[in-house]
């Protein structure tokens, strides 16, 4: 993996008791009862989260504090949260930022400028959105359109791609500077697809990167494939929310072969991780596959397992979640992501 060489040499020089502190990034779309339940939350329930990061002392803080501090390597205080939302959806201002304020909570709003432009029904005007940025509220860069990156990478000759990824984000990130102010360098995945090619990209570019797959965030996160946990339906219950919330950042590492992210179907057929943290016992790390379920893990020694699936990946987007009960904290799940994007059987992309 492109960061493999760079995050092992930080971890060399990070203790377990730093990386045992954690953060947390929400990811929510509408707060609403009238828009689809795969992206919404209700405003009774998000109020209720709201209440229970405040019953629970969770400090909720900017994003750009929670990255600067990651990006200066300054100490990570445990239980911080930030939160996200993806789209600029009027509802976010109706709905969710009068419960936000009632608990003066900071958030920020991933947009994509020319949807924007276009001033659909349901969706935020750029007058708002300075109004919002104006208060506080961080506007970020979620794509030119809401289009997948990934599949602009994919079968594109490599000057063809880095052309449109430059043209798409650094024009959008222009235009979000000029109604707004705001210029954070903090780029959403749309539909979270990602390869490690655009990754390198990212990095070169000085961007931050976030994704839509699960985990907690800690000092050694890489900085372009931030996790985020979504919070909406159907994982909106308090008892999911806790679980987030107090899960610990589990760090994985992976060689070249397995960072790859898309894959025809049936070419993937094992995935195998390298741990970093070992404040667990091995008997009680379980592995989950969207389609498959739980997964036998082999062990390859004391520092590397292996998941060979036990049937063909699905076409779509796939998603291996780790987890394992820390034993210095009890309670407490280690949690990490993988996100895979399996194409048919001759390479062609699945629906959005």
């Amino acid at each position: 993996m492109i960061h493999t060489i760079k995050l092992t040499a930080v971890l060399l020089l990070l203790t377990v008791s730093k990386l045992a502190f954690a953060a947390v990034i929400l990811q929510y779309h509408h707060v609403s009862n009238d828009t689809p339940e795969s992206t919404s939350i209700s405003p009774l329930q998000f109020e209720a989260h709201m209440q229970y990061l405040a019953d629970n002392d969770f400090t909720v803080v900017s994003l750009s504090e929670l990255m600067n501090t990651i990006m200066k390597q300054q100490p990570l205080k445990d239980k911080m949260v930030a939160i996200t939302f993806d789209d600029a959806y009027l509802d976010i201002l109706t709905q969710g930022k009068p419960i936000l304020d009632k608990f003066n909570y900071p958030f920020t709003i991933f947009i994509n400028p020319n949807i924007v432009e276009r001033n659909p029904n349901g969706y935020l005007s750029w007058q708002q959105l300075k109004d919002m940025a104006d208060d506080g509220v961080i506007i970020a860069n979620h794509g030119l359109e809401h289009d997948s990156l990934a599949r602009i990478v994919h079968n594109s000759t490599d000057k063809n791609w880095r052309d449109k990824l430059t043209d798409d984000l650094l024009s959008s990130e222009k235009i979000i500077e000029e109604k707004t102010g705001q210029s954070w360098r903090y780029f959403a995945y749309p539909y979270g697809e990602f390869t490690p090619e655009i990754q390198s990209w990212l990095m070169e570019n000085n961007f931050i990167a976030f994704s839509q797959q699960s985990g907690a965030v800690s000092l050694a996160t890489d900085l372009t494939n931030v996790p985020r946990f979504p919070a909406s339906k159907p994982y909106d219950k308090i008892a999911s929310l806790r679980d987030k919330l107090y899960s610990l950042p589990f760090m994985l590492s992976l060689d070249s072969q397995n960072a790859q992210t898309i894959y025809p179907q049936n070419t993937l057929k094992s995935v195998s991780f390298n741990i970093v943290i070992d404040d667990f016992h091995k008997s009680q790390l379980n592995c989950y596959v969207s389609g498959l379920g739980k997964q036998k893990v082999e062990w390859q020694s004391d520092k590397s397992f292996t998941i060979n699936f036990s049937q063909p990946l699905s076409t779509g987007r796939i998603r291996c979640n780790c987890t394992a009960p820390s034993i210095s904290q009890p309670g407490r799940y280690y949690w990490y992501s993988k996100p895979w994007f399996i194409l048919t059987e001759d390479s062609q992309w699945y629906p959005l």
